[in-house]
């Protein structure tokens, strides 16, 4: 909830007052809504336990907004529409901002965004040069330094008194408790936040103690700064982004932000490298939309991106509202987070035979997509985040990620509820029951004949990086193996046209697809191949080497660990998944029922272009010109490279581009990786070797 129209509520029903609609009535709703938002307010900002996403808190503070807007006699000074933030907690001594800590307003879509850029320049006669920053998704946060030294760190509160978190805040590594070369009075704000690395890890270590998770990394750091013992806000791995002034007393006079921005990076405060000037709206828009699509590369959670008016003297032409500058705007990206109802929790059956939760969800709009389904990972998780059917959950979906539960709305909990147990038995049908081993955090059902397992590993046979079956889906598998056409992979292969055209749905123009595509699927390449069987810990990487290194599937199944092993890449865990899986003679009758129906066991396709980059890893980061994302490591997975998402001492190179993820810029300077721009990429695409004269931190 940082910024003047973003939180968490779920009290979204009530009258309701539709334009026009009698004072009265108006009045009744306006109550309602500030109750609300009063109340979620402080889940947010005192206790760090929002009950729903920024949303859906939005959409009734705009509806608040409007109503007042339509009746302005009904406006109070206290309306959530006139103050910032939340009330302070009574756990830390009250710190009152000398220059009060503002909120924004948000715009959510392009349009209002450009609304905006219009009423700037409608106000202001000369032209207007913006900045934007990425909004980090965490707690703002000011710092007064008194004659170089850190002296008070204090939360945002209600933007007039906050709270005295300065001990904690010291314990932020990139926070400087020393500062040379500062006024007599420094006072600097940004935001604290935790970075997604450190959050995957916290979560990890409270699994293992058996302790609740945490649902994201905005609470997890708004908690961390709010305890009593700042060894435990030291052991969070918290950080900051500095990106504004305060009180300053005695300091150098700035005309612009990008020049106080400067400033705060010479005197060693972290700020942003993701910052740009820019001197239109529209590469305003361009900014946003890039950021958007791209926010997960970052080590940090955004939720939309900042846009400032540049020049000082604009900003105080301009002026500013009870709670938000005129200057200023978030654009806030669409919502990830929603909440819902829980129906019911079922279990799916993996190809391996994993058990695996999922919620069946009412269905929501959340991350661009409507979401039904999620995921609630293994038995541990479930009870950990004490979800249960009925329940009001939060949703998350980010980009493309598979949607989760986060956790329930315990507030809207229905009376009686009772915690929800793992089923003992596996819902195929044939009553086998699901095992956990000790020390696991996974259930199995172990049964060789279970249908569900038989289905999914037909269906990642079929899949796209596999043998690539087009028109063999979920269902058409469903339909053909309950009544008996398909039994096992191999059987995929035997189907006749007169097998298929019994079923409704099936023209002769669907089956002749079907059929063609499987004939087509008889010379997929050994790796696919491979990879479609679903041996485990085989994956496309791992299945591309060893058809590489042994030529045919015959060779890989009689190799022995050793051999297996010794191919770069693969190791001891793969090799002994393969040798296992090769020593089970179901597993070698389906290998020859294969070889009868005509499959290919030996395509190997040749590289296509020179592997120059055999046994080396480039990362890409930010745009290129000339490549998108995917293209790039395509271009170096071609030469046979690897691409993987992150940075360490075995990387060759770091190609970046506009807008680079800080974190892997930062690593590779740490590590002294080379660091390579468009051109000195071409170059290693074309000669496997750096550009001449590049060394560490060299572009």
């Amino acid at each position: 909830m940082t910024g003047a129209t973003t939180g968490g509520d779920g009290t979204s029903g009530g009258t309701g007052a539709a334009p026009g609609s009698s004072e009265e009535a108006a009045a009744r709703r306006i109550e309602e809504l500030r109750a609300a938002i009063r109340h979620h307010n402080r889940l947010y900002y005192e206790l760090d336990a929002p009950e729903i996403s920024d949303a859906e808190f939005d959409a009734l503070l705009r509806e608040l907004a409007s109503l007042e807007e339509q009746f302005p006699a009904l406006i109070t000074p206290d309306s959530p529409t006139q103050v910032v933030g939340g009330a302070r907690s009574a756990t830390f001594a009250p710190v009152t901002h000398r220059v009060p800590m503002m909120s924004l307003d948000n715009a959510t879509t392009l349009d209002e965004l450009a609304a905006w850029g219009r009423r700037i320049h409608r106000a202001l006669a000369e032209p207007v040069a913006f900045v934007c920053e990425l909004k980090i998704d965490g707690l703002a946060m000011s710092l007064r330094y008194e004659d170089g030294r850190l002296v008070q760190a204090a939360t945002r509160g209600d933007g007039r008194v906050g709270e005295d978190v300065t001990a904690n805040v010291r314990t932020i590594s990139v926070v400087p408790k020393r500062v040379k070369g500062a006024p007599p009075v420094l006072e600097v704000r940004g935001e604290v936040y935790m970075p997604v690395r450190a959050f995957e890890a916290l979560n990890e270590r409270q699994l293992a103690a058996g302790d609740k998770v945490f649902a994201n990394p905005r609470n997890s750091a708004a908690g961390s700064l709010r305890q009593k013992d700042p060894s435990i806000t030291a052991s969070r791995e918290l950080s900051m982004w500095c990106y504004q002034l305060g009180e300053v007393v005695g300091g150098p006079e700035f005309t612009s932000h990008e020049a106080t921005l400067a400033w705060l990076r010479e005197l060693g405060f972290p700020v942003n490298p993701e910052i740009r000037r820019l001197d239109t709206i529209e590469e305003v828009h361009a900014f946003c939309e890039s950021w958007q699509a791209r926010r997960h590369d970052l080590d940090y959670e955004i939720d939309g991106v900042v846009v400032k008016v540049d020049d000082l003297g604009q900003r105080l032409e301009l002026g500013s509202t009870a709670k938000a500058p005129r200057w200023a705007i978030a654009y806030k990206f669409p919502p990830e987070e929603r909440t819902t109802l829980l129906r019911d929790i079922m279990v799916s059956i993996g190809r391996t035979g994993k058990a695996t939760p999922f919620a069946v969800l009412e269905p929501v709009f959340v991350g661009g997509s409507t979401v039904g389904l999620a995921t609630l990972h293994n038995e541990d998780q479930v009870r950990l985040k004490d979800v249960r059917p009925g329940d009001t959950v939060i949703v998350r979906k980010a980009g493309d990620v598979i949607p989760e539960v986060v956790g329930p709305v315990l507030s809207q909990r229905p009376e009686g509820s009772e915690p929800w147990a793992f089923p003992r038995t596996c819902p195929c049908g044939l009553g086998s029951p699901l095992v956990r081993a000790e020390g696991e955090s996974d259930t199995y059902c172990l049964h060789p004949q279970c249908p569900l397992q038989r289905d999914q590993r037909i269906i990642h046979f079929a899949s796209r990086g596999a043998m690539d079956i087009e028109g063999l889906g979920e269902r058409t598998v469903a339909l053909l193996t309950s009544k008996g056409l398909v039994a096992d992979v191999a059987d995929i292969f035997l189907l006749r046209a007169e097998d298929l055209l019994q079923f409704e749905g099936f023209g002769q123009v669907s089956v002749n697809n079907l059929l063609r595509a499987i004939e087509a699927a008889k010379q997929r390449p050994l790796a696919r191949l491979l990879f479609g069987l679903g041996i485990k810990h085989v994956g496309g990487t791992g299945a591309q080497l060893l058809a590489q290194a042994f030529g045919s599937l015959d060779a890989i199944l009689a190799a022995s660990e050793e051999e297996l092993a010794a191919v770069e890449g693969i190791g001891p865990t793969i090799a002994r998944s393969v040798v296992a899986w090769a020593s089970q003679p179901e597993n070698r009758a389906l290998v020859e029922k294969l070889r009868a129906a005509g499959v290919d066991l030996g395509r190997v396709e040749a590289p296509r272009l020179p592997q120059v980059l055999a046994g080396k890893a480039v990362v890409v980061t930010g745009t290129l010109e000339g490549f998108s994302r995917e293209a790039a490591e395509a271009a170096i997975k071609e030469r046979g490279g690897k691409a993987p998402g992150s940075v360490s001492k075995k990387t060759t190179a770091v190609v970046v581009g506009a807008g680079p993820g800080a974190s892997k810029l930062s690593k590779a300077e740490q590590l002294g990786v080379p660091i390579l721009d468009e051109e000195g990429f071409r170059h290693l695409l074309d000669t496997g070797e750096l550009p001449p004269g590049v060394g560490a931190g060299d572009s």
